[in-house]
């Protein structure tokens, strides 16, 4: 028998880089009245804390520093705030029967799934940043926190290294499975403040889901 190989320490920044990128991309293509003006705002903004990320922890994410872990805050509450603004403002023009998108369901579909789309990327980053201190601390099993979320993996543990931990891409099929099925699919909740966060995903989705939708079907 031989012994398995220890994993690296520290996941790859990629996948978060990609998905902060996405954010602000999609936040460029919602309509003026939804987004934070000027255009170029939120994405410079998530690029300069992006950077600042890169340059305190190059490689892969393995460095605590608070200052990091305050950075990385900052970066998912701005992602949060500015679609949080969007939604708001898309909500309040359905429920007063706004007649931006009177002669548009396509535009409003499309508006509302930016929006929704832009909501499981920022859950998925306030789990990833959020559960056992972060991802630095996951990095090193002895400065990790006691889960917050239970994944299959560590059920079946005949499937994967000892050493496995979660990394983005679990985080973000959590939250998509939790935007599209409104409840725990595979992965479980077990801390308070984790099943408070999935809760306030799943009713953000299902209003946002519903209004969109029935305001569509309204025009057509």
């Amino acid at each position: 028998m031989t012994a398995e190989p220890a994993a690296p320490a520290g996941e790859h920044w990629w996948p978060v880089m990609t998905a902060i990128v996405a954010v602000a991309v999609l936040h460029t293509l919602l309509p003026n009245h939804w987004r934070i003006e000027p255009i170029w705002l939120t994405p410079a903004v998530l690029a300069g804390l992006l950077v600042a990320l890169l340059v305190g922890d190059p490689g892969k994410i393995d460095q605590q520093e608070a200052w990091l872990r305050v950075v990385t805050g900052v970066v998912i509450a701005a992602i949060t705030l500015a679609n949080f603004t969007a939604a708001v403002r898309l909500v309040t023009d359905i429920v007063e029967s706004s007649k931006r998108f009177s002669n548009d369901p396509t535009g409003l579909l499309g508006t509302g799934a930016v929006i929704w789309l832009t909501n499981v990327l920022a859950f998925a980053l306030w789990y990833w940043d959020l559960d056992r201190g972060g991802a630095a601390a996951r990095a090193r099993v002895d400065t990790a926190r006691p889960p917050a979320f239970v994944f299959p993996e560590m059920q079946h543990t005949d499937y994967v290294p000892a050493s496995w931990m979660p990394v983005f891409l679990d985080y973000l099929s959590l939250s998509f499975w939790t935007a599209t099925a409104f409840s725990p699919t595979d992965t479980s909740a077990i801390r308070p403040w984790s099943k408070l966060l999935m809760m306030v995903e799943a009713g953000a989705s299902l209003a946002l889901g519903a209004l969109v939708i029935a305001r569509a079907v309204n025009i057509l």
